[in-house]
């Protein structure tokens, strides 16, 4: 398994993975410099990406294709955009989930309400209106 930065060559891909874990496309092409993936041979098998809105980021797009799922591969994902987030002095990072909130838990993020939101985060495309109004709302300190 290989990491790299995505590439415009990955955005058919990466939307593809989206798609077929249920995710959002919206806004992937115009944060793909933000984005990694992880490849097999040269199958791009998992994704991830950033949105920096000031001194906070948002965590998006985490997928995993199912041939690849079960070994740990959408943690190191996590762990990699994590790491660029202090590497950049990001005070807190979000994000949004439907499905993942024990999974995000476990990594330390922790459920706020959306009113509590950092404003920067609010007015990513994410809280407003890409991602459901029922989704959880989580946040990371840096």
């Amino acid at each position: 398994m290989q990491f790299r930065s995505a590439a415009v060559s990955d955005l058919v891909s990466i939307e593809a993975l989206l798609r077929a874990s249920g995710l959002p496309t919206a806004g992937v092409a115009e944060h793909l410099t933000n984005f990694i993936v992880a490849t097999d041979a040269e199958n791009v098998v998992g994704c991830g990406g950033l949105e920096y809105h000031g001194d906070f980021a948002l965590i998006r797009s985490i997928a995993v294709a199912s041939e690849a799922k079960g070994n740990g591969l959408g943690k190191s994902i996590i762990s990699r955009l994590l790491a660029e987030c202090r590497a950049r002095s990001v005070r807190s990072i979000g994000l949004l989930t439907t499905t993942a909130e024990d999974y995000f838990a476990g990594l330390g993020f922790v459920v706020i309400a959306r009113k509590d939101v950092p404003g920067p985060l609010l007015a990513s495309s994410q809280f407003q209106g890409v991602c459901p109004d029922a989704a959880t709302t989580m946040l990371m300190d840096c």
